[in-house]
């Protein structure tokens, strides 16, 4: 979430404004376009002055970095134009930059009080929810994107959060699923090795840890727990929460 998707959002929604569209737009909020939009003339294209002036204020205030200035620039933008959803958005955004994540979850709670289903705001949600320690929150959020997107990363989040939180059944259900999807198979996470610096590990392995922990935790089964930490270290012999796991139940 960088500065081109603020810029991005707020030139579909003055864009918008200018073809007197709805305040939805079919153009993802989460990818940068692939031209340059020209600014917008409120003479020629019906923007108001003030909306314009505040556009313009946001978009310098972004280029030299001065973030309380662009939120306030947001905020005057939002109260001459409250029906905009790209511009809420943008303010969620800004929120989650700066790692503000009681205002990031509310406002993105205003967005999904519009339309439960905008993927975007349900993301700032979970991850703010997460953040501030709320998983039962987080977790309904993060159900919420799946049901929506179907994508992998998101159930990797699932259930871990639902080990977390002791819904064994559903964690184990979750990983399983992962663990039988082929991009699954194939991707990376990062985790700390032996010497205590970041390392890529196959998802699998992260993935198979947790099933033991959780068959452990919910079955009290050692034996099959022993097997899960043992297959996570066949792939990565140096995964150092297995280890730590594997010498527990031994």
């Amino acid at each position: 979430m960088k500065k081109f998707i603020f810029l991005f959002l707020l030139s579909v929604s003055v864009n918008t404004f200018a073809q007197k569209q709805p305040a939805k737009t079919e153009q993802p909020k989460n990818q940068p376009q692939t031209q340059t939009q020209a600014q917008p003339q409120p003479q020629q294209t019906g923007v108001s002055p003030l909306t314009e002036h505040f556009y313009k204020k946001y978009v310098t205030a972004v280029k030299w970095n001065d973030f309380e200035v662009a939120k306030s620039a947001l905020y005057d933008l939002i109260i001459e134009n409250p029906q905009n959803d790209s511009l809420i958005l943008s303010l969620a955004y800004h929120y989650y930059e700066n790692q503000q994540h009681v205002p990031a979850v509310l406002v993105s709670q205003q967005l999904l009080a519009r339309n439960p289903k905008n993927a975007a705001a349900l993301e700032i949600a979970a991850i703010g929810y997460e953040a501030m320690g709320v998983n039962d929150r987080a977790l309904q959020s993060y159900e919420s994107l799946y049901l929506l997107s179907n994508n992998m990363n998101v159930l990797y989040k699932m259930a871990f959060l639902q080990y977390d939180l002791k819904r064994y059944n559903e964690s184990i259900t979750s990983i399983d699923i992962l663990l039988a999807n082929k991009e699954a198979q194939a991707a990376k996470v990062v985790y700390n090795d032996v010497e205590n610096k970041p390392k890529e590990y196959p998802m699998t392995v992260a993935l198979l840890n947790l099933k033991g922990l959780a068959v452990l935790d919910h079955l009290g089964d050692k034996s099959a727990a022993k097997k899960l930490f043992d297959q996570a270290l066949a792939a990565a012999p140096d995964f150092v929460l297995a280890k730590q796991n594997l010498n527990k139940v031994k």
